[in-house]
């Protein structure tokens, strides 16, 4: 996916923005990427770091010289990336940038640069430390740091930094996108709702933890459509055991959540954003009187995955939660 291309035609202010800092050179040491779940703002910080040490910058990156192509195989020295999509950033992440960069730097463009993903989800200490960091930043280092909820961000972080806001893009629109890229509708349809680009879900449709989230949920849909002690054996026994990881968790109550908001859509004659799993909802929405108090359990859950609870138990409290309440409910 070429990001630059994204960015130039679907984020035209962040575009505008960073091209106008560069080629003027006037440039932020530190920028904060806010966007909603789903925009590409990893990839956007990598694409904004190699328009700093890019080889032929027109004047952002080329993504196709040799410095452009290191950077994408994760071989470029003075560039540092802290992930914390898949787990907390905790203050030895920072330190360890702090010591790479006591020294001066390796590559020969002599701009030292680090991206922090999800700066949200920073532990404390770890921000103390980034914020001491940040507070007296050398002339050849530069951050990116980006972030899904901003309110979670400490004002002293936004203060030190130059926030790029990336606007989000309509779920039909990215659809359709999806759909011209020839990715089949129902995998459209659920990953539009995690991802502000088509080209990125044309990549994600192969991804282990997506495929197997998804096939779970299908299973739990089914399931649902049984009665109550049909749908709880064939959900421990097809569902439970098969979603092992935290990315799969994620991806499994993201979707049932989606299921669960277009079932109250159905209820109140609103647009679906499942079509393609219109039939089963209708069928949900007529057995299941406890939508509402549902999905804020399955919501609930949702910020549960990362506070080391048993992912098991976890689910297991959820689909309890759904089935029992059908079965008080006499259905």
């Amino acid at each position: 996916m070429k990001i630059g291309k994204y960015l130039k035609e679907r984020q035209i202010t962040v575009y505008k923005t960073f091209f106008n800092a560069i080629n003027t050179s006037h440039l932020s040491h530190a920028y904060l990427l806010v966007g909603e779940q789903g925009t590409p703002l990893l990839e956007s910080a990598i694409f904004l770091a190699k328009s700093l040490v890019c080889d032929e910058p027109n004047p952002l990156a080329c993504e196709e010289c040799l410095t452009c192509l290191r950077i994408d195989e994760g071989n470029y020295a003075d560039l540092i990336i802290v992930d914390g999509a898949l787990k907390s950033i905790k203050k030895d992440d920072i330190h360890t940038i702090e010591e790479r960069f006591e020294t001066s730097a390796v590559e020969n463009k002599g701009k030292m640069i680090y991206i922090i993903n999800h700066v949200e989800n920073m532990t404390n200490e770890a921000i103390n430390s980034l914020l001491k960091f940040l507070e007296e930043p050398s002339e050849n280092i530069y951050a990116f740091l980006t972030c899904e909820n901003e309110s979670r961000v400490l004002p002293t972080i936004i203060s030190r930094s130059q926030t790029l806001h990336f606007k989000s893009i309509d779920k039909k629109e990215i659809k359709n996108a999806a759909l011209s890229l020839n990715v089949e509708e129902s995998d459209a349809e659920l990953l539009c709702n995690f991802y502000n680009n088509a080209d990125l879900i044309k990549l994600k449709i192969d991804d282990s933890d997506y495929k197997n989230a998804k096939d779970c949920l299908l299973k739990t849909i089914n399931a649902l459509t049984k009665s109550s002690n049909l749908a709880l054996v064939d959900i421990h026994q097809e569902v439970l055991p098969k979603l092992k990881s935290k990315e799969s968790m994620r991806y499994f109550i993201d979707m049932l959540t989606i299921v669960f908001q277009d079932l109250l859509n159905l209820s109140i004659e609103n647009d679906i954003i499942l079509k393609t799993y219109e039939d089963n909802l209708i069928v949900l929405k007529n057995k299941l009187p406890h939508i509402q108090e549902s999905l804020l359990t399955i919501m609930t859950s949702r910020g549960q995955i990362d506070m080391n609870v048993n992912l098991g138990l976890l689910l297991d409290h959820v689909i309890n939660f759904i089935v029992e309440g059908d079965e008080k409910n006499g259905k």
